[in-house]
């Protein structure tokens, strides 16, 4: 389960394994306790073997539990999955990464990119990032960060070559995983004309 869209909605999915010859269905329910004081509610389907649910509690010491129950013509099998909603936040990789030559400086290139969409509030609860970048046909790839502005000026570029670069982000407070890197966007340093 990963929550990409804190704090409104956490969306799990799993897998079976091995992966049954028979049609299988699938019942998802979720409960904010281990004992679910509260009872069990929906998970409701996002997928074939994913499921959504909002109404969370945040900064909460009790866990929720996802059950997932699986049956089939031979049976019925269920697995419970709790976790901490602050321990999931997974939000997804960062948005519009645009590469842009800085006016007279041969070595520096502009990043400028967007906090992902399906992250709700980032004035409210704002993100941290990480700089991923290789200049072209080199097998060393620098990682630096992280920043909590979604621009940053890289600089001790080698001048004329093209560079390759990804952002990633995490929540700011340091809870959960950094994200996916994003779709890679390239540049190259400023060159006299």
């Amino acid at each position: 389960c990963w929550a990409v869209s804190y704090p409104q909605a956490v969306t799990c999915s799993w897998l079976l394994v091995p992966e049954p010859l028979l049609d299988t269905e699938f019942m998802t329910t979720y409960r904010h306790g281990v004992w679910g004081a509260a009872g069990s509610h929906e998970c409701a389907r996002t997928g074939p073997r994913s499921c959504s649910f909002g109404d969370l509690q945040m900064f909460s010491l009790t866990p929720y539990v996802l059950n997932v129950t699986a049956t089939n013509a031979l049976g019925t099998a269920s697995s419970l999955l709790p976790f901490l909603l602050e321990n999931i936040i997974k939000p997804d990789p960062p948005e519009d990464l645009r590469v842009s030559p800085v006016p007279g400086e041969p070595k520096k290139l502009l990043l400028e990119w967007s906090p992902p969409g399906s992250w709700p509030f980032p004035e409210y609860f704002p993100l941290k990032y990480r700089i991923r970048y290789v200049r072209d046909e080199d097998s060393v790839t620098r990682t630096i960060g992280p920043y909590e502005q979604t621009s940053y000026t890289l600089t001790g570029l080698r001048p004329g070559a093209l560079h390759h670069i990804q952002v990633a982000a995490k929540d700011f407070t340091d809870y959960g995983e950094f994200s996916a890197w994003s779709l890679p966007a390239s540049g190259t340093p400023w060159t006299e004309p």
